[in-house]
């Protein structure tokens, strides 16, 4: 199929019953190989199986979260929330078959040790036991994204969803950024009931699972989750403690330099976006018009991104524009069948629209480039705390582009952005460190974990205030808008780790850009054929766990900061 676009792939029901038995069949044929040979023919089978399989599921899920209130797609997606926790027992037991294979050396030669470390994870993270408690958090993070899917906030005599009463938050009079922070605010109070209630539901599920696994909590598989193999809870607490040394004190000085710039005595949570007294930038077109402008600047970057930008419009795998309906989300995901990316997301006419083109798209070219460089798809996708890297460097290698898409305003532009890169990771810490809490100390009260959430806010961002009168946000009500807490469990410390290898990506462009392109491509390639401490080696980017290596890695971008606003305060 050449000419095919994602909105002419016909869904049809993949046959669990049919997965179940292919499983079956394939798991037998592993033990009675008589070569590699035919274990590897086994590896190639199920990659066909399972590319077919789970490109329906995730046409699928696409359709589901591009309107959620189709019947037809919500059903389905209901339906395999269900099913598809069964059908682990025997995914789990072909790994099993393949690990115990007595040609296991040569499947390694051929493959390498991450292969059998993936399998040790999928073993170490599954049992049976757990089948039910999948279900039902299925169930309640799906939940979770039909509230926020609902929203309808009337601002401005509009009907907004929660991307749409953001670009408020960037307008010029003081007194609507407040009125519009208000109503967010108050979206997230009137559910913060049913809010709590998921809440407290899946801590009690994935804790009773970690448990079933035989550790003390959910803490263990949580990381095991996110294919963590060389590093643990440790080194994650140890760089969010540099954070807190070296991040916070310059986030404090880039607020206070905002203040000035506003003229107001001190930033509240309503000015925080409001970066520039007379507007921040804003995109210098339309939708349709950024797409184009991305188009050629991928053009530009390189043979590659070329290619991949013609493929992802060629064949209709962006869906960006906001719409009633549409979940409030932004993801790239991918149909292995086509060897195909797919990116999703909501403009709102902000900086943000720029960043979705650079950072969803980063990740898509990515897997565009893995796809086509590895032999079978459990390497398509990196650990999850390589992944951010792709996204977020791809941010950086976009700004020498920027006047094309802000034209007068592209300034701006790098200024706010480079500065929300560094002020986003006390926040990104701070949503991790909350999970560790929640999961660790089940026996608080959903009103103690807000507060836990507000003791985390004056920790890492002494500088966020609210309106006395904003009673829910005052007592550490802001975590709720953040789905991966409810969705994605210990994802999240992954954006804070991967923004000091996009930034030491920055500094390498301005050094030698040719070799820092080449380490990014190299970085693309890899995949997941690597653990997180391998890849990093690989493409010659730092440990952010060592010591100091997050003054190091953010100095450069530190520098430029702190000179631009000398620059705006005429010293």
């Amino acid at each position: 199929m050449e000419n095919w676009t994602f909105s002419s792939l016909v869904y049809e029901r993949p046959d669990v019953d049919a997965l179940r038995a292919d499983l079956t069949r394939l798991t037998a044929a592993v033990k009675d190989a008589s070569s590699a040979e035919d274990v590897f023919r086994v590896i190639a089978e199920l990659d066909e199986i399972t590319g077919r399989f789970y490109t329906m599921l995730t046409v699928m899920h696409i359709r589901h979260t591009l309107d959620t209130r189709d019947e037809f797609y919500e059903k389905e997606n209901e339906y395999f929330t269900q099913v598809l926790p069964t059908v682990a027992p025997l995914s789990v037991g072909l790994s099993a078959a393949i690990a115990e294979s007595p040609f296991r050396d040569e499947i390694e030669a051929r493959f390498g040790r991450q292969y059998f470390v993936q399998i040790d994870l999928q073993k170490r993270s599954f049992c049976e036991a757990n089948i039910p408690l999948m279900q039902r958090e299925s169930l309640l993070t799906d939940e979770y994204q039909k509230i926020m899917a609902s929203c309808q906030i009337e601002f401005d005599g509009k009907t907004l969803n929660l991307y749409g009463i953001q670009k408020y938050f960037e307008a010029d009079d003081r007194a609507v950024r407040a009125a519009a922070w208000k109503a967010y605010s108050d979206f997230y109070a009137g559910h913060e009931e049913r809010l709590e209630q998921i809440w407290d539901e899946l801590i009690a599920i994935r804790n009773e699972m970690g448990r079933n696994l035989g550790f003390e909590n959910f803490l263990p598989l949580g990381y095991l989750r996110q294919g963590r193999t060389d590093y643990g809870a440790d080194e994650v607490a140890a760089f969010r403690e540099q954070v807190r040394t070296e991040l916070v004190p310059l986030c404090q000085k880039l607020y206070d330099a905002q203040a000035r710039r506003l003229g107001v005595e001190r930033i509240c949570a309503w000015d925080e976006k409001r970066v520039f007294p007379d507007g921040n930038a804003v995109p210098a077109g339309d939708d349709d018009f950024m797409v184009e402008t991305a188009r050629q600047m991928y053009h530009e970057l390189s043979p590659e991104t070329g290619e991949f930008i013609d493929f992802m419009i060629g064949h209709g795998l962006m869906d960006l524009k906001n719409k009633p309906g549409k979940a409030s989300t932004g993801y790239m995901t991918d149909l292995p069948q086509y060897k195909a990316p797919f990116v999703f997301s909501c403009f709102n006419q902000t900086i943000f629209d720029m960043q979705v083109l650079t950072h969803e798209l980063g990740h898509a070219f990515a897997g565009y480039m893995a796809m086509r460089s590895q032999p079978i798809s459990d390497y398509y996708s990196e650990t999850t705390d390589i992944a951010e890297i792709h996204s977020m460097a791809m941010e950086q290698f976009a700004y020498p582009y920027a006047e094309r898409f802000f034209g007068g305003m592209a300034d701006k532009f790098r200024f706010a952005h480079l500065q929300e890169a560094i002020t986003f990771v006390p926040f990104g810490v701070a949503v991790d460190e909350f999970q560790h809490i929640c999961y660790a100390h089940p026996e608080l009260s959903p009103k103690e974990r807000t507060w836990e959430w507000h003791k985390l806010e004056e920790k890492y961002m002494p500088w966020r205030r609210y309106d006395p009168q904003d009673e829910f946000m005052g007592r550490g009500g802001y975590w709720y808008h953040k789905l991966h807490i409810y969705l994605y469990p210990f994802y999240y410390i992954n954006y804070t780790l991967t923004t000091m290898g996009a930034l030491e990506f920055k500094r390498k462009m301005a050094e030698d850009p040719e070799k820092a392109w080449a380490d990014y491509l190299e970085l693309c390639r890899v995949g997941g054929s690597m653990s997180y401490l391998e890849t990093l080696r690989h493409a010659h980017l730092s440990v952010p766990f060592e010591p100091g290596a997050v003054a190091r890695s953010a100095g450069y971008a530190r520098d430029i900061l702190l000179k631009e606003i000398d620059r705006l305060e005429g010293r």
